[in-house]
């Protein structure tokens, strides 16, 4: 008696990071990159990709536009662990230094069809008053050296969190229109 194989299901995500309101920057570039569970596999597209720069639009709303495709495939045997997109900016400093300016996460969307998904953008903080001056002395920001903890909840106690911390009056957002089946 041969033993069955279990069933799979596959997500296609095509779409792009459409742009950003970043208000007091520019010159900025976009990573992506897939977080999902043990169940999942890539099997087409690219997980993880990099942008151009782009510098903000001259109409009223200054967006930075990058209109960066996304595509890819995977496939699971298990909902557990459903992908999510972590998105991490970045741009010059004063020094010329490319440091973050903003981390976001969200699910890829459950039901197919076209969605449009904005992400509040965020950037870590140094902990204590010695770590700020410290990190605006020598020109650094706290950054993640994996992105991907963005997605995870283990570990992130204490952080701020939210776009509040980069700019109250306006938040940084991106803006990802997708399409999944």
């Amino acid at each position: 008696m041969a033993a069955a194989s279990p069933s799979v299901f596959l997500l296609m995500v095509n779409g792009q990071v459409e742009s950003a309101q970043f208000p007091e920057y520019d010159d900025l570039y976009c990573k992506y990159c897939f977080v999902y569970g043990q169940d999942w596999a890539p099997t087409a597209g690219l997980e993880e990709g990099i942008s151009q720069i782009t510098s903000k639009s001259q109409d009223v709303r200054r967006a930075l536009v990058w209109n960066f495709p996304i595509d890819v495939t995977f496939k699971s045997t298990n909902p557990y662990g459903w992908p999510q997109i972590v998105l991490s900016v970045y741009g010059p400093d004063v020094f010329g230094n490319d440091v973050v300016r903003g981390y976001g996460a969200v699910h890829v969307p459950f039901s197919p069809g076209r969605h449009k998904r904005t992400i509040p953008m965020f950037v870590p903080e140094s902990t204590s008053k010695l770590q700020k001056f410290t990190s605006w002395f020598m020109g650094r920001r706290p950054e993640y050296t994996d992105p991907k903890v963005v997605a995870q909840g283990e570990g992130r106690e204490g952080e701020t969190a939210g776009a509040e911390t980069l700019f109250p009056e306006q938040p940084a957002c991106l803006t990802l229109p997708f399409s999944s089946q």
